[in-house]
């Protein structure tokens, strides 16, 4: 790998300012001063430093997102913002992507990460990765409810698995904790629009054993700790990264 692209990738700064900071001699590799950006290097084995300091590689990366509503659940596109237009210069070149989706006036939380084997683990079909949403729907959510989203609902030519209904607070508009355990296009607004209760307002607060950071409002993001991204590789499957 090029060492400007070592410490770009590594959140030293934009391309060109690595380069410049490259050139002062200022970067070192295994010890010795280099001044030419196209320096190749072996990520992990080469050990660099800039200003003294060491620049760890970091395979992988991992964020936790409160996505606002308003913002579309994808790396590009041509008429909305991303939830990767709310990340900073430094994560930018990071190739990261959103595990799933939510919808553009969803809520909550979103993991951002280049980990590609995790993000497909994550959402294959038959670990049933528990998502946890809280909904305001439009009548009185009853037992009844409760009992149809235990059975699986038909939402349309397919019956979802068993979903957990929790009812917090029952009224014209309720208030209610859903968990599913899979992820069909649109599927909690699809449930509740075949028991006749529109989805008024829905916010994801956990993945798995990933819940959403309360200190995080809505469009703020952090990287997850070692120990939320070692128990993350575990629901996956994976072996938890040596640090």
């Amino acid at each position: 790998m090029r060492l400007d692209r070592y410490l770009a990738n590594m959140g030293c700064g934009s391309r060109s300012g690595v380069k410049r900071w490259i050139r002062s001699g200022a970067v070192t590799v295994n010890g010795r001063t280099i001044r030419d950006e196209a320096f190749q290097l072996e990520p992990g084995v080469d050990e660099v430093c800039g200003d003294g300091r060491p620049v760890r590689w970091v395979q992988y990366l991992y964020l936790m997102l409160n996505k606002p509503a308003g913002v579309v659940s994808a790396t590009e596109d041509q008429r909305d913002r991303t939830v990767l237009d709310l990340l900073e210069e430094r994560f930018r070149n990071k190739d990261l992507f959103p595990v799933g989706r939510l919808d553009k006036d969803t809520e909550g939380l979103l993991l951002l990460t280049n980990h590609g084997e995790l993000g497909h683990r994550l959402l294959a079909p038959k670990k049933h990765v528990p998502k946890r949403y809280l909904a305001r729907v439009d009548g009185p959510v009853d037992d009844g409810d409760r009992a149809a989203f235990r059975a699986g609902i038909d939402i349309g030519g397919y019956r979802t698995l068993p979903a957990e209904l929790l009812i917090l607070d029952a009224g014209t508009r309720s208030e209610v904790e859903v968990i599913i355990h899979e992820g069909k296009f649109h599927q909690i607004k699809r449930m509740f629009e075949a028991v006749g209760k529109p989805v008024l307002y829905l916010k994801r607060v956990a993945m798995g054993e990933l819940e959403l950071d309360p200190a995080l409002r809505p469009g703020e993001y952090r990287e997850l700790t070692p120990a939320e991204a070692g128990r993350l590789l575990q629901t996956a499957g994976l072996a938890p990264e040596s640090s």
